[in-house]
């Protein structure tokens, strides 16, 4: 479900739908710029517990804890700005044969019937065990570990909301590029019909 389109017409303004659809997805890629960030804090972090490990043989189970913690995080919040790049695994048969108008569609079905579905259906099932979680403040079962489980348990629901987000943006520029394929369409076909047909 690639989001980048071809142009249509380079001389058409940007549609409403357009614009709505930069705007959202502007979210999905400050936040993915924002968390890769993590990747190179997890690498030194994890550099500094083998360091402390084996040359100090000393360390924090909370050290420990927060590359789990960052890791999460980075997969989490990446999985919307991984698909906005469609940087996921594609078993790809036939759509990169398609035309751009039938990959069009292809985007707009699988983003529809399957994208925006299992997101909700994943923050309706993730619900419960993320509530719970805050309810009772969850902290690290080891001694000595980070407090704060439920807040990187509620990542699991940003993480839908940003994919919320991401399949909004992609089924409105998916609409508005067929949209305006039927309009370049209607008009080729209206300037090329003689008049003495009508």
């Amino acid at each position: 479900m690639h989001s980048e389109l071809p142009s249509v017409n380079n001389s058409v303004s940007p549609t409403l739908m357009q614009r709505i659809a930069q705007i959202l997805e502007l979210i999905t890629v400050r936040s993915g710029q924002l968390i890769a960030w993590l990747t190179l804090l997890m690498v030194f972090t994890t550099f500094l517990i083998v360091v402390l490990r084996y040359g100090f043989e000393s360390g924090w189970i909370a050290m420990q804890e927060s590359v789990v913690y960052m890791h999460a995080l980075v997969f989490l919040i990446g999985i919307p700005y991984t698909l906005k790049y469609d940087g996921h695994v594609r078993v790809d048969i036939f759509y990169s044969k398609m035309s751009a108008r039938s990959k069009a569609w292809v985007n707009l079905l699988g983003t529809l019937l399957l994208l925006l579905p299992v997101s909700v259906f994943i923050a309706w099932v993730s619900w419960d065990y993320v509530t719970a979680s805050w309810h009772m403040h969850e902290e690290s079962g080891e001694a000595g570990g980070l407090p704060g489980i439920y807040l990187l348990k509620a990542t699991i629901l940003l993480m839908t909301v940003l994919l919320l987000i991401q399949g909004l943006s992609q089924l409105l520029q998916n609409i508005s590029f067929l949209y305006q394929l039927k309009k370049q369409h209607n008009d080729s076909t209206s300037i090329n019909t003689p008049a003495g047909s009508l």
